[in-house]
């Protein structure tokens, strides 16, 4: 939580919004980042887009993307990144896509395979695989953590 509110206070200080776009975990992030008082100063709104459809309607991301590189992907989180920085017209996003399991992993894409993306302004661009280990709220726990972590980093790179 400490984090968050640490990322709260550079938006706020720099005047600026955040947004994300969460598959696998949920709500999560969106659930923490308004957790903390004074939070709808800086949070746009978020959007789950747990299913391929819902990515498409929602977000733009492209139905061949997906097929092409599977939906948890860097392309695919990319694109949830665009989709979801256009829809709430934020200055930085968070796009979260993976499988948290127990089941759905493949062998390319084990459980607690996790694509994470940061985007924004300033060029703030980050948009990595992680691998988690444990059971699916821990998976969708740890893909929380991370995402504020990079968040975090990327802002005091720029800010």
């Amino acid at each position: 939580m400490e984090i968050v509110t640490k990322i709260q206070d550079i938006l706020k200080q720099n005047n600026l919004t955040i947004t994300c776009a969460e598959s696998c975990t949920g709500g999560l992030i969106a659930s923490e980042i308004t957790s903390i008082s004074g939070s709808s100063s800086i949070f746009r709104g978020s959007i789950v887009t747990y299913c391929n459809e819902i990515k498409e309607q929602e977000l733009d991301v492209k139905k061949e993307t997906m097929i092409k590189y599977g939906v948890v992907s860097c392309e695919v989180v990319e694109q949830m990144l665009d989709g979801v920085l256009s829809k709430f017209d934020a200055s930085i996003a968070i796009a979260v896509s993976g499988v948290a399991g127990p089941n759905g992993g493949t062998k390319d894409k084990p459980v607690g395979t996790v694509v994470i993306g940061v985007k924004g302004i300033k060029g703030i661009q980050n948009i990595k695989v992680y691998h988690f280990k444990g059971s699916r709220i821990k998976v969708q726990q740890q893909s929380k953590d991370m995402a504020f972590r990079v968040v975090y980093d990327e802002l005091l790179k720029k800010f």
